[in-house]
């Protein structure tokens, strides 16, 4: 994520925020500019922005009509949704009145999610415009029947669903803890599951599907078998030496989302790190230097090798001031290095595609219906 500031005082501000809390001017994130920036009232509805004068925006339906929304719009775009919240097909029922500010939790963390990929320059193309190429996101809530089964979250053909309960730190921390697993949070079960879509979309049926089975494995294999199987035994016990994680284990298109979701944490938390300035101390000759991905000032992707080289000893910083603080560490994960080399094949992976959409001068989608609840 990148350093922000009100263009109107220059007062840091957050990627969430809705005004500014030095000056009070309105803020919205436009991801046809990729600022926050501040607003000012227009007729019929509209706003300008400094940072484009001669352009006006309108903001997101979501954000005017159920405050779970700060993004904003060109005017003159088809529809009322910012090109976040079109990716939600289905919305929860807003009754009872505790499903909204997990709803509101879920579009947070999709907003980055968005934020990145757009960030890494991969298509973010919407089911409605595309239903073939497209993605789409159910957040759903459980059944109010005990009895029936609970949602489950997941992909399938370019659906991602979303389970509300996972909004609910005290149930996600629950699962987290029955599953036995190190890390588990809305974002990080977003990005994992948009790896399953970039894989159907970039890997499958491409010129890389060999490269793929020969790193991770033969997607071909049943999957219903393995999940069986993973659940039954649990991973092997040598897995630490072969994958990022224990999941990682049960099928190569489980290796694969597990090994997109890392590559996205790192992505984004070392354009973070970049932002505020962070560098290793004490000085040493040959000391890693954090970078963002991509460079902010050239626009060009930092290379894989540099990423592996700040990574490390910027997660060591990570973990220790979360022990500091009595919490547990924010990066739970050694990387082998057969991990290494699939971080690298999804680097690759991402690299071509954003460079193919640069060449064929693809440009962020419109807009299309809106939401629907259920």
């Amino acid at each position: 994520m990148n350093v922000f500031h009100c263009d109107h005082c220059d007062n840091l501000v957050f990627f969430e925020n809705i005004a500014c809390l030095n000056c009070g001017h309105r803020l919205a994130y436009v991801p046809h500019l990729g600022q926050i920036t501040s607003l000012d009232p227009k007729s019929g509805g509209t706003f300008v922005t400094p940072l484009a004068p001669d352009r006006r925006f309108k903001l997101c339906r979501n954000y005017t009509e159920h405050a779970v929304c700060n993004w904003a719009l060109p005017a003159e775009t088809d529809g009322e949704y910012c090109l976040s919240c079109r990716l939600t097909r289905t919305i929860p029922p807003l009754v009872p009145a505790t499903n909204k500010p997990l709803w509101y939790k879920i579009e947070i963390a999709k907003r980055r999610l968005v934020y990145t990929l757009l960030q890494l320059g991969l298509p973010v193309i919407n089911k409605n415009d595309d239903p073939k190429r497209g993605q789409v996101y159910d957040i759903l809530a459980d059944p109010a029947d005990p009895s029936a089964p609970k949602v489950l979250t997941g992909h399938d053909d370019g659906v991602i669903t979303l389970a509300l309960a996972e909004a609910d730190d005290a149930e996600r921390e629950k699962r987290r803890l029955l599953m036995k697993e190190p890390y588990r949070t809305l974002l990080g079960h977003l990005r994992h599951e948009v790896g399953h879509y970039y894989w159907d979309l970039l890997v499958s049926d491409s010129p890389r599907l060999e490269a793929f089975r020969q790193l991770f494995g033969d997607e071909r294999a049943s999957y219903a078998e393995a999940l069986q199987r993973h659940y039954q035994n649990g991973a092997p016990a040598e897995w630490q030496e072969t994958f990022i994680s224990a999941y990682a284990t049960m099928h190569p298109w489980e290796d694969w989302a597990e090994t997109w979701a890392h590559y996205l944490h790192t992505a984004d938390t070392l354009e973070t790190a970049a932002g505020v300035g962070i560098r290793i101390r004490p000085p040493r000759r040959g000391e890693p230097v954090v970078e963002a991905v991509p460079d902010p000032v050239t626009n060009a992707p930092v290379s894989f090798d540099k990423m592996m080289i700040a990574w490390p000893p910027l997660t060591y910083v990570l973990n220790e001031l979360n022990r500091g603080l009595g919490v547990g560490d924010a990066y739970p994960f050694v990387l082998p290095p057969k991990a290494v080399e699939k971080l690298r094949f999804v680097h690759d992976t991402i690299h071509a595609a954003a460079t193919a959409a640069t060449q064929s001068g693809t440009a962020v989608p419109g807009t299309a219906p809106a939401a629907t609840a259920r």
